[in-house]
């Protein structure tokens, strides 16, 4: 695998709870991931703890990183709690509205989206209790 890219994360509307209260972070990943998605122990430059999800068996095949393997690493290496908060059936949780560098990520290709060095991706929730 050659290179990492850095991402800035916000999270905001009170998703940045699940996340050590930190509402702006940054994620070093690799530039090529996991088809599947596994994560592998991989550095951050936030303060994550050491994941138990450590060399997860993947299939061997890689892809260029994109925001669903993001959202996989966000799950296993920076949430802190409640996942089923942040994530549901393999992707965001309806309700979480998620930005590319400022443009709804359903213009972007959700998912599917290739990650960019110093791309921001933000994540706000629109569920409140009442």
């Amino acid at each position: 695998m050659a290179g990492t890219i850095t991402i800035k994360l916000v999270f905001s509307g009170g998703l940045e709870l699940l996340f050590g209260n930190e509402q702006n972070q940054s994620v070093l990943i690799p530039s090529f991931v996991p088809s599947d998605n596994s994560t592998h122990s991989s550095s951050s430059s936030s303060s994550s703890t050491t994941s138990s999800h450590n060399d997860i068996h993947s299939t061997g095949e890689t892809k260029a990183a994109d925001l669903e393997y993001l959202i996989y690493h966000l799950r296993d290496h920076l949430l802190k709690e409640r996942p089923e908060l942040f994530m549901e059936n393999g992707t965001i949780r309806p309700g979480i509205l998620v930005l590319i560098n400022n443009t709804d990520w359903e213009l972007e290709g959700e998912g599917s989206y290739q990650l960019c060095n110093n791309d921001e991706i933000v994540f706000i929730s629109t569920l409140h209790g009442g």
